[in-house]
């Protein structure tokens, strides 16, 4: 006969492996689903001005200024699965030092039964656009790419660049104006 201790540990060793069986198909539910969706982007108003940054070094830096607009529908990317999504916004361009460098300019998360459908105008960078040098002056192709992360509930965190991206190019002059 079974002590009452043995058969407790037995119902709780069942409840767990029904319970991470369960774990496994929700998370194969959705594991094929594809994350992404058009996004369009467009800058409104770019600058660019020569500051010591005083946080590394006291050598002058430039420092990019960007406002842009943002309009994506992410509304499709919300399943029973998705418990919510952390967008954000990156530069990318070269310069002579780095191959590629990239610089996260705004990020916002938005979560389950909140408004997913994005259509932001003039909005300002959340984080500053420093570049290591000199190498946003008159620099001729500066990318602009919306990705996301996708938080499941249960399954792997997927990170995903959104359909389309936007190039600019900043003055080839600094701004001395007050921004």
């Amino acid at each position: 006969m079974n002590s009452v201790v043995s058969r407790v540990n037995a119902v709780f060793a069942f409840t767990l492996s029904v319970l991470a069986g369960l774990t496994v198909c929700c998370f194969l539910s959705t594991a094929f689903n594809d994350y992404r969706t058009k996004v369009d982007i467009n800058t409104v108003r770019v600058l660019v001005k020569n500051l010591p940054d005083y946080g590394v070094s006291k050598e002058k830096n430039d420092l990019g200024y960007v406002t842009f607009d943002v309009k994506a529908d992410l509304r499709p990317l919300f399943n029973w699965n998705t418990k919510q999504l952390f967008i954000y916004l990156t530069a990318e361009y070269e310069t002579k030092a780095n191959t590629l460098n990239q610089v996260v300019l705004w990020d916002k998360i938005i979560q389950r039964g909140e408004n997913a459908n994005l259509e932001y105008k003039n909005i300002n960078t959340k984080y500053y656009f420093w570049d290591d040098g000199n190498g946003l002056k008159g620099h001729q192709n500066v990318t602009l790419r919306l990705s996301w992360n996708v938080i499941p509930n249960a399954g792997n965190l997927a990170d995903v660049f959104g359909i389309g991206s936007h190039a600019f190019t900043f003055p080839n002059e600094y701004t001395t104006n007050r921004i």
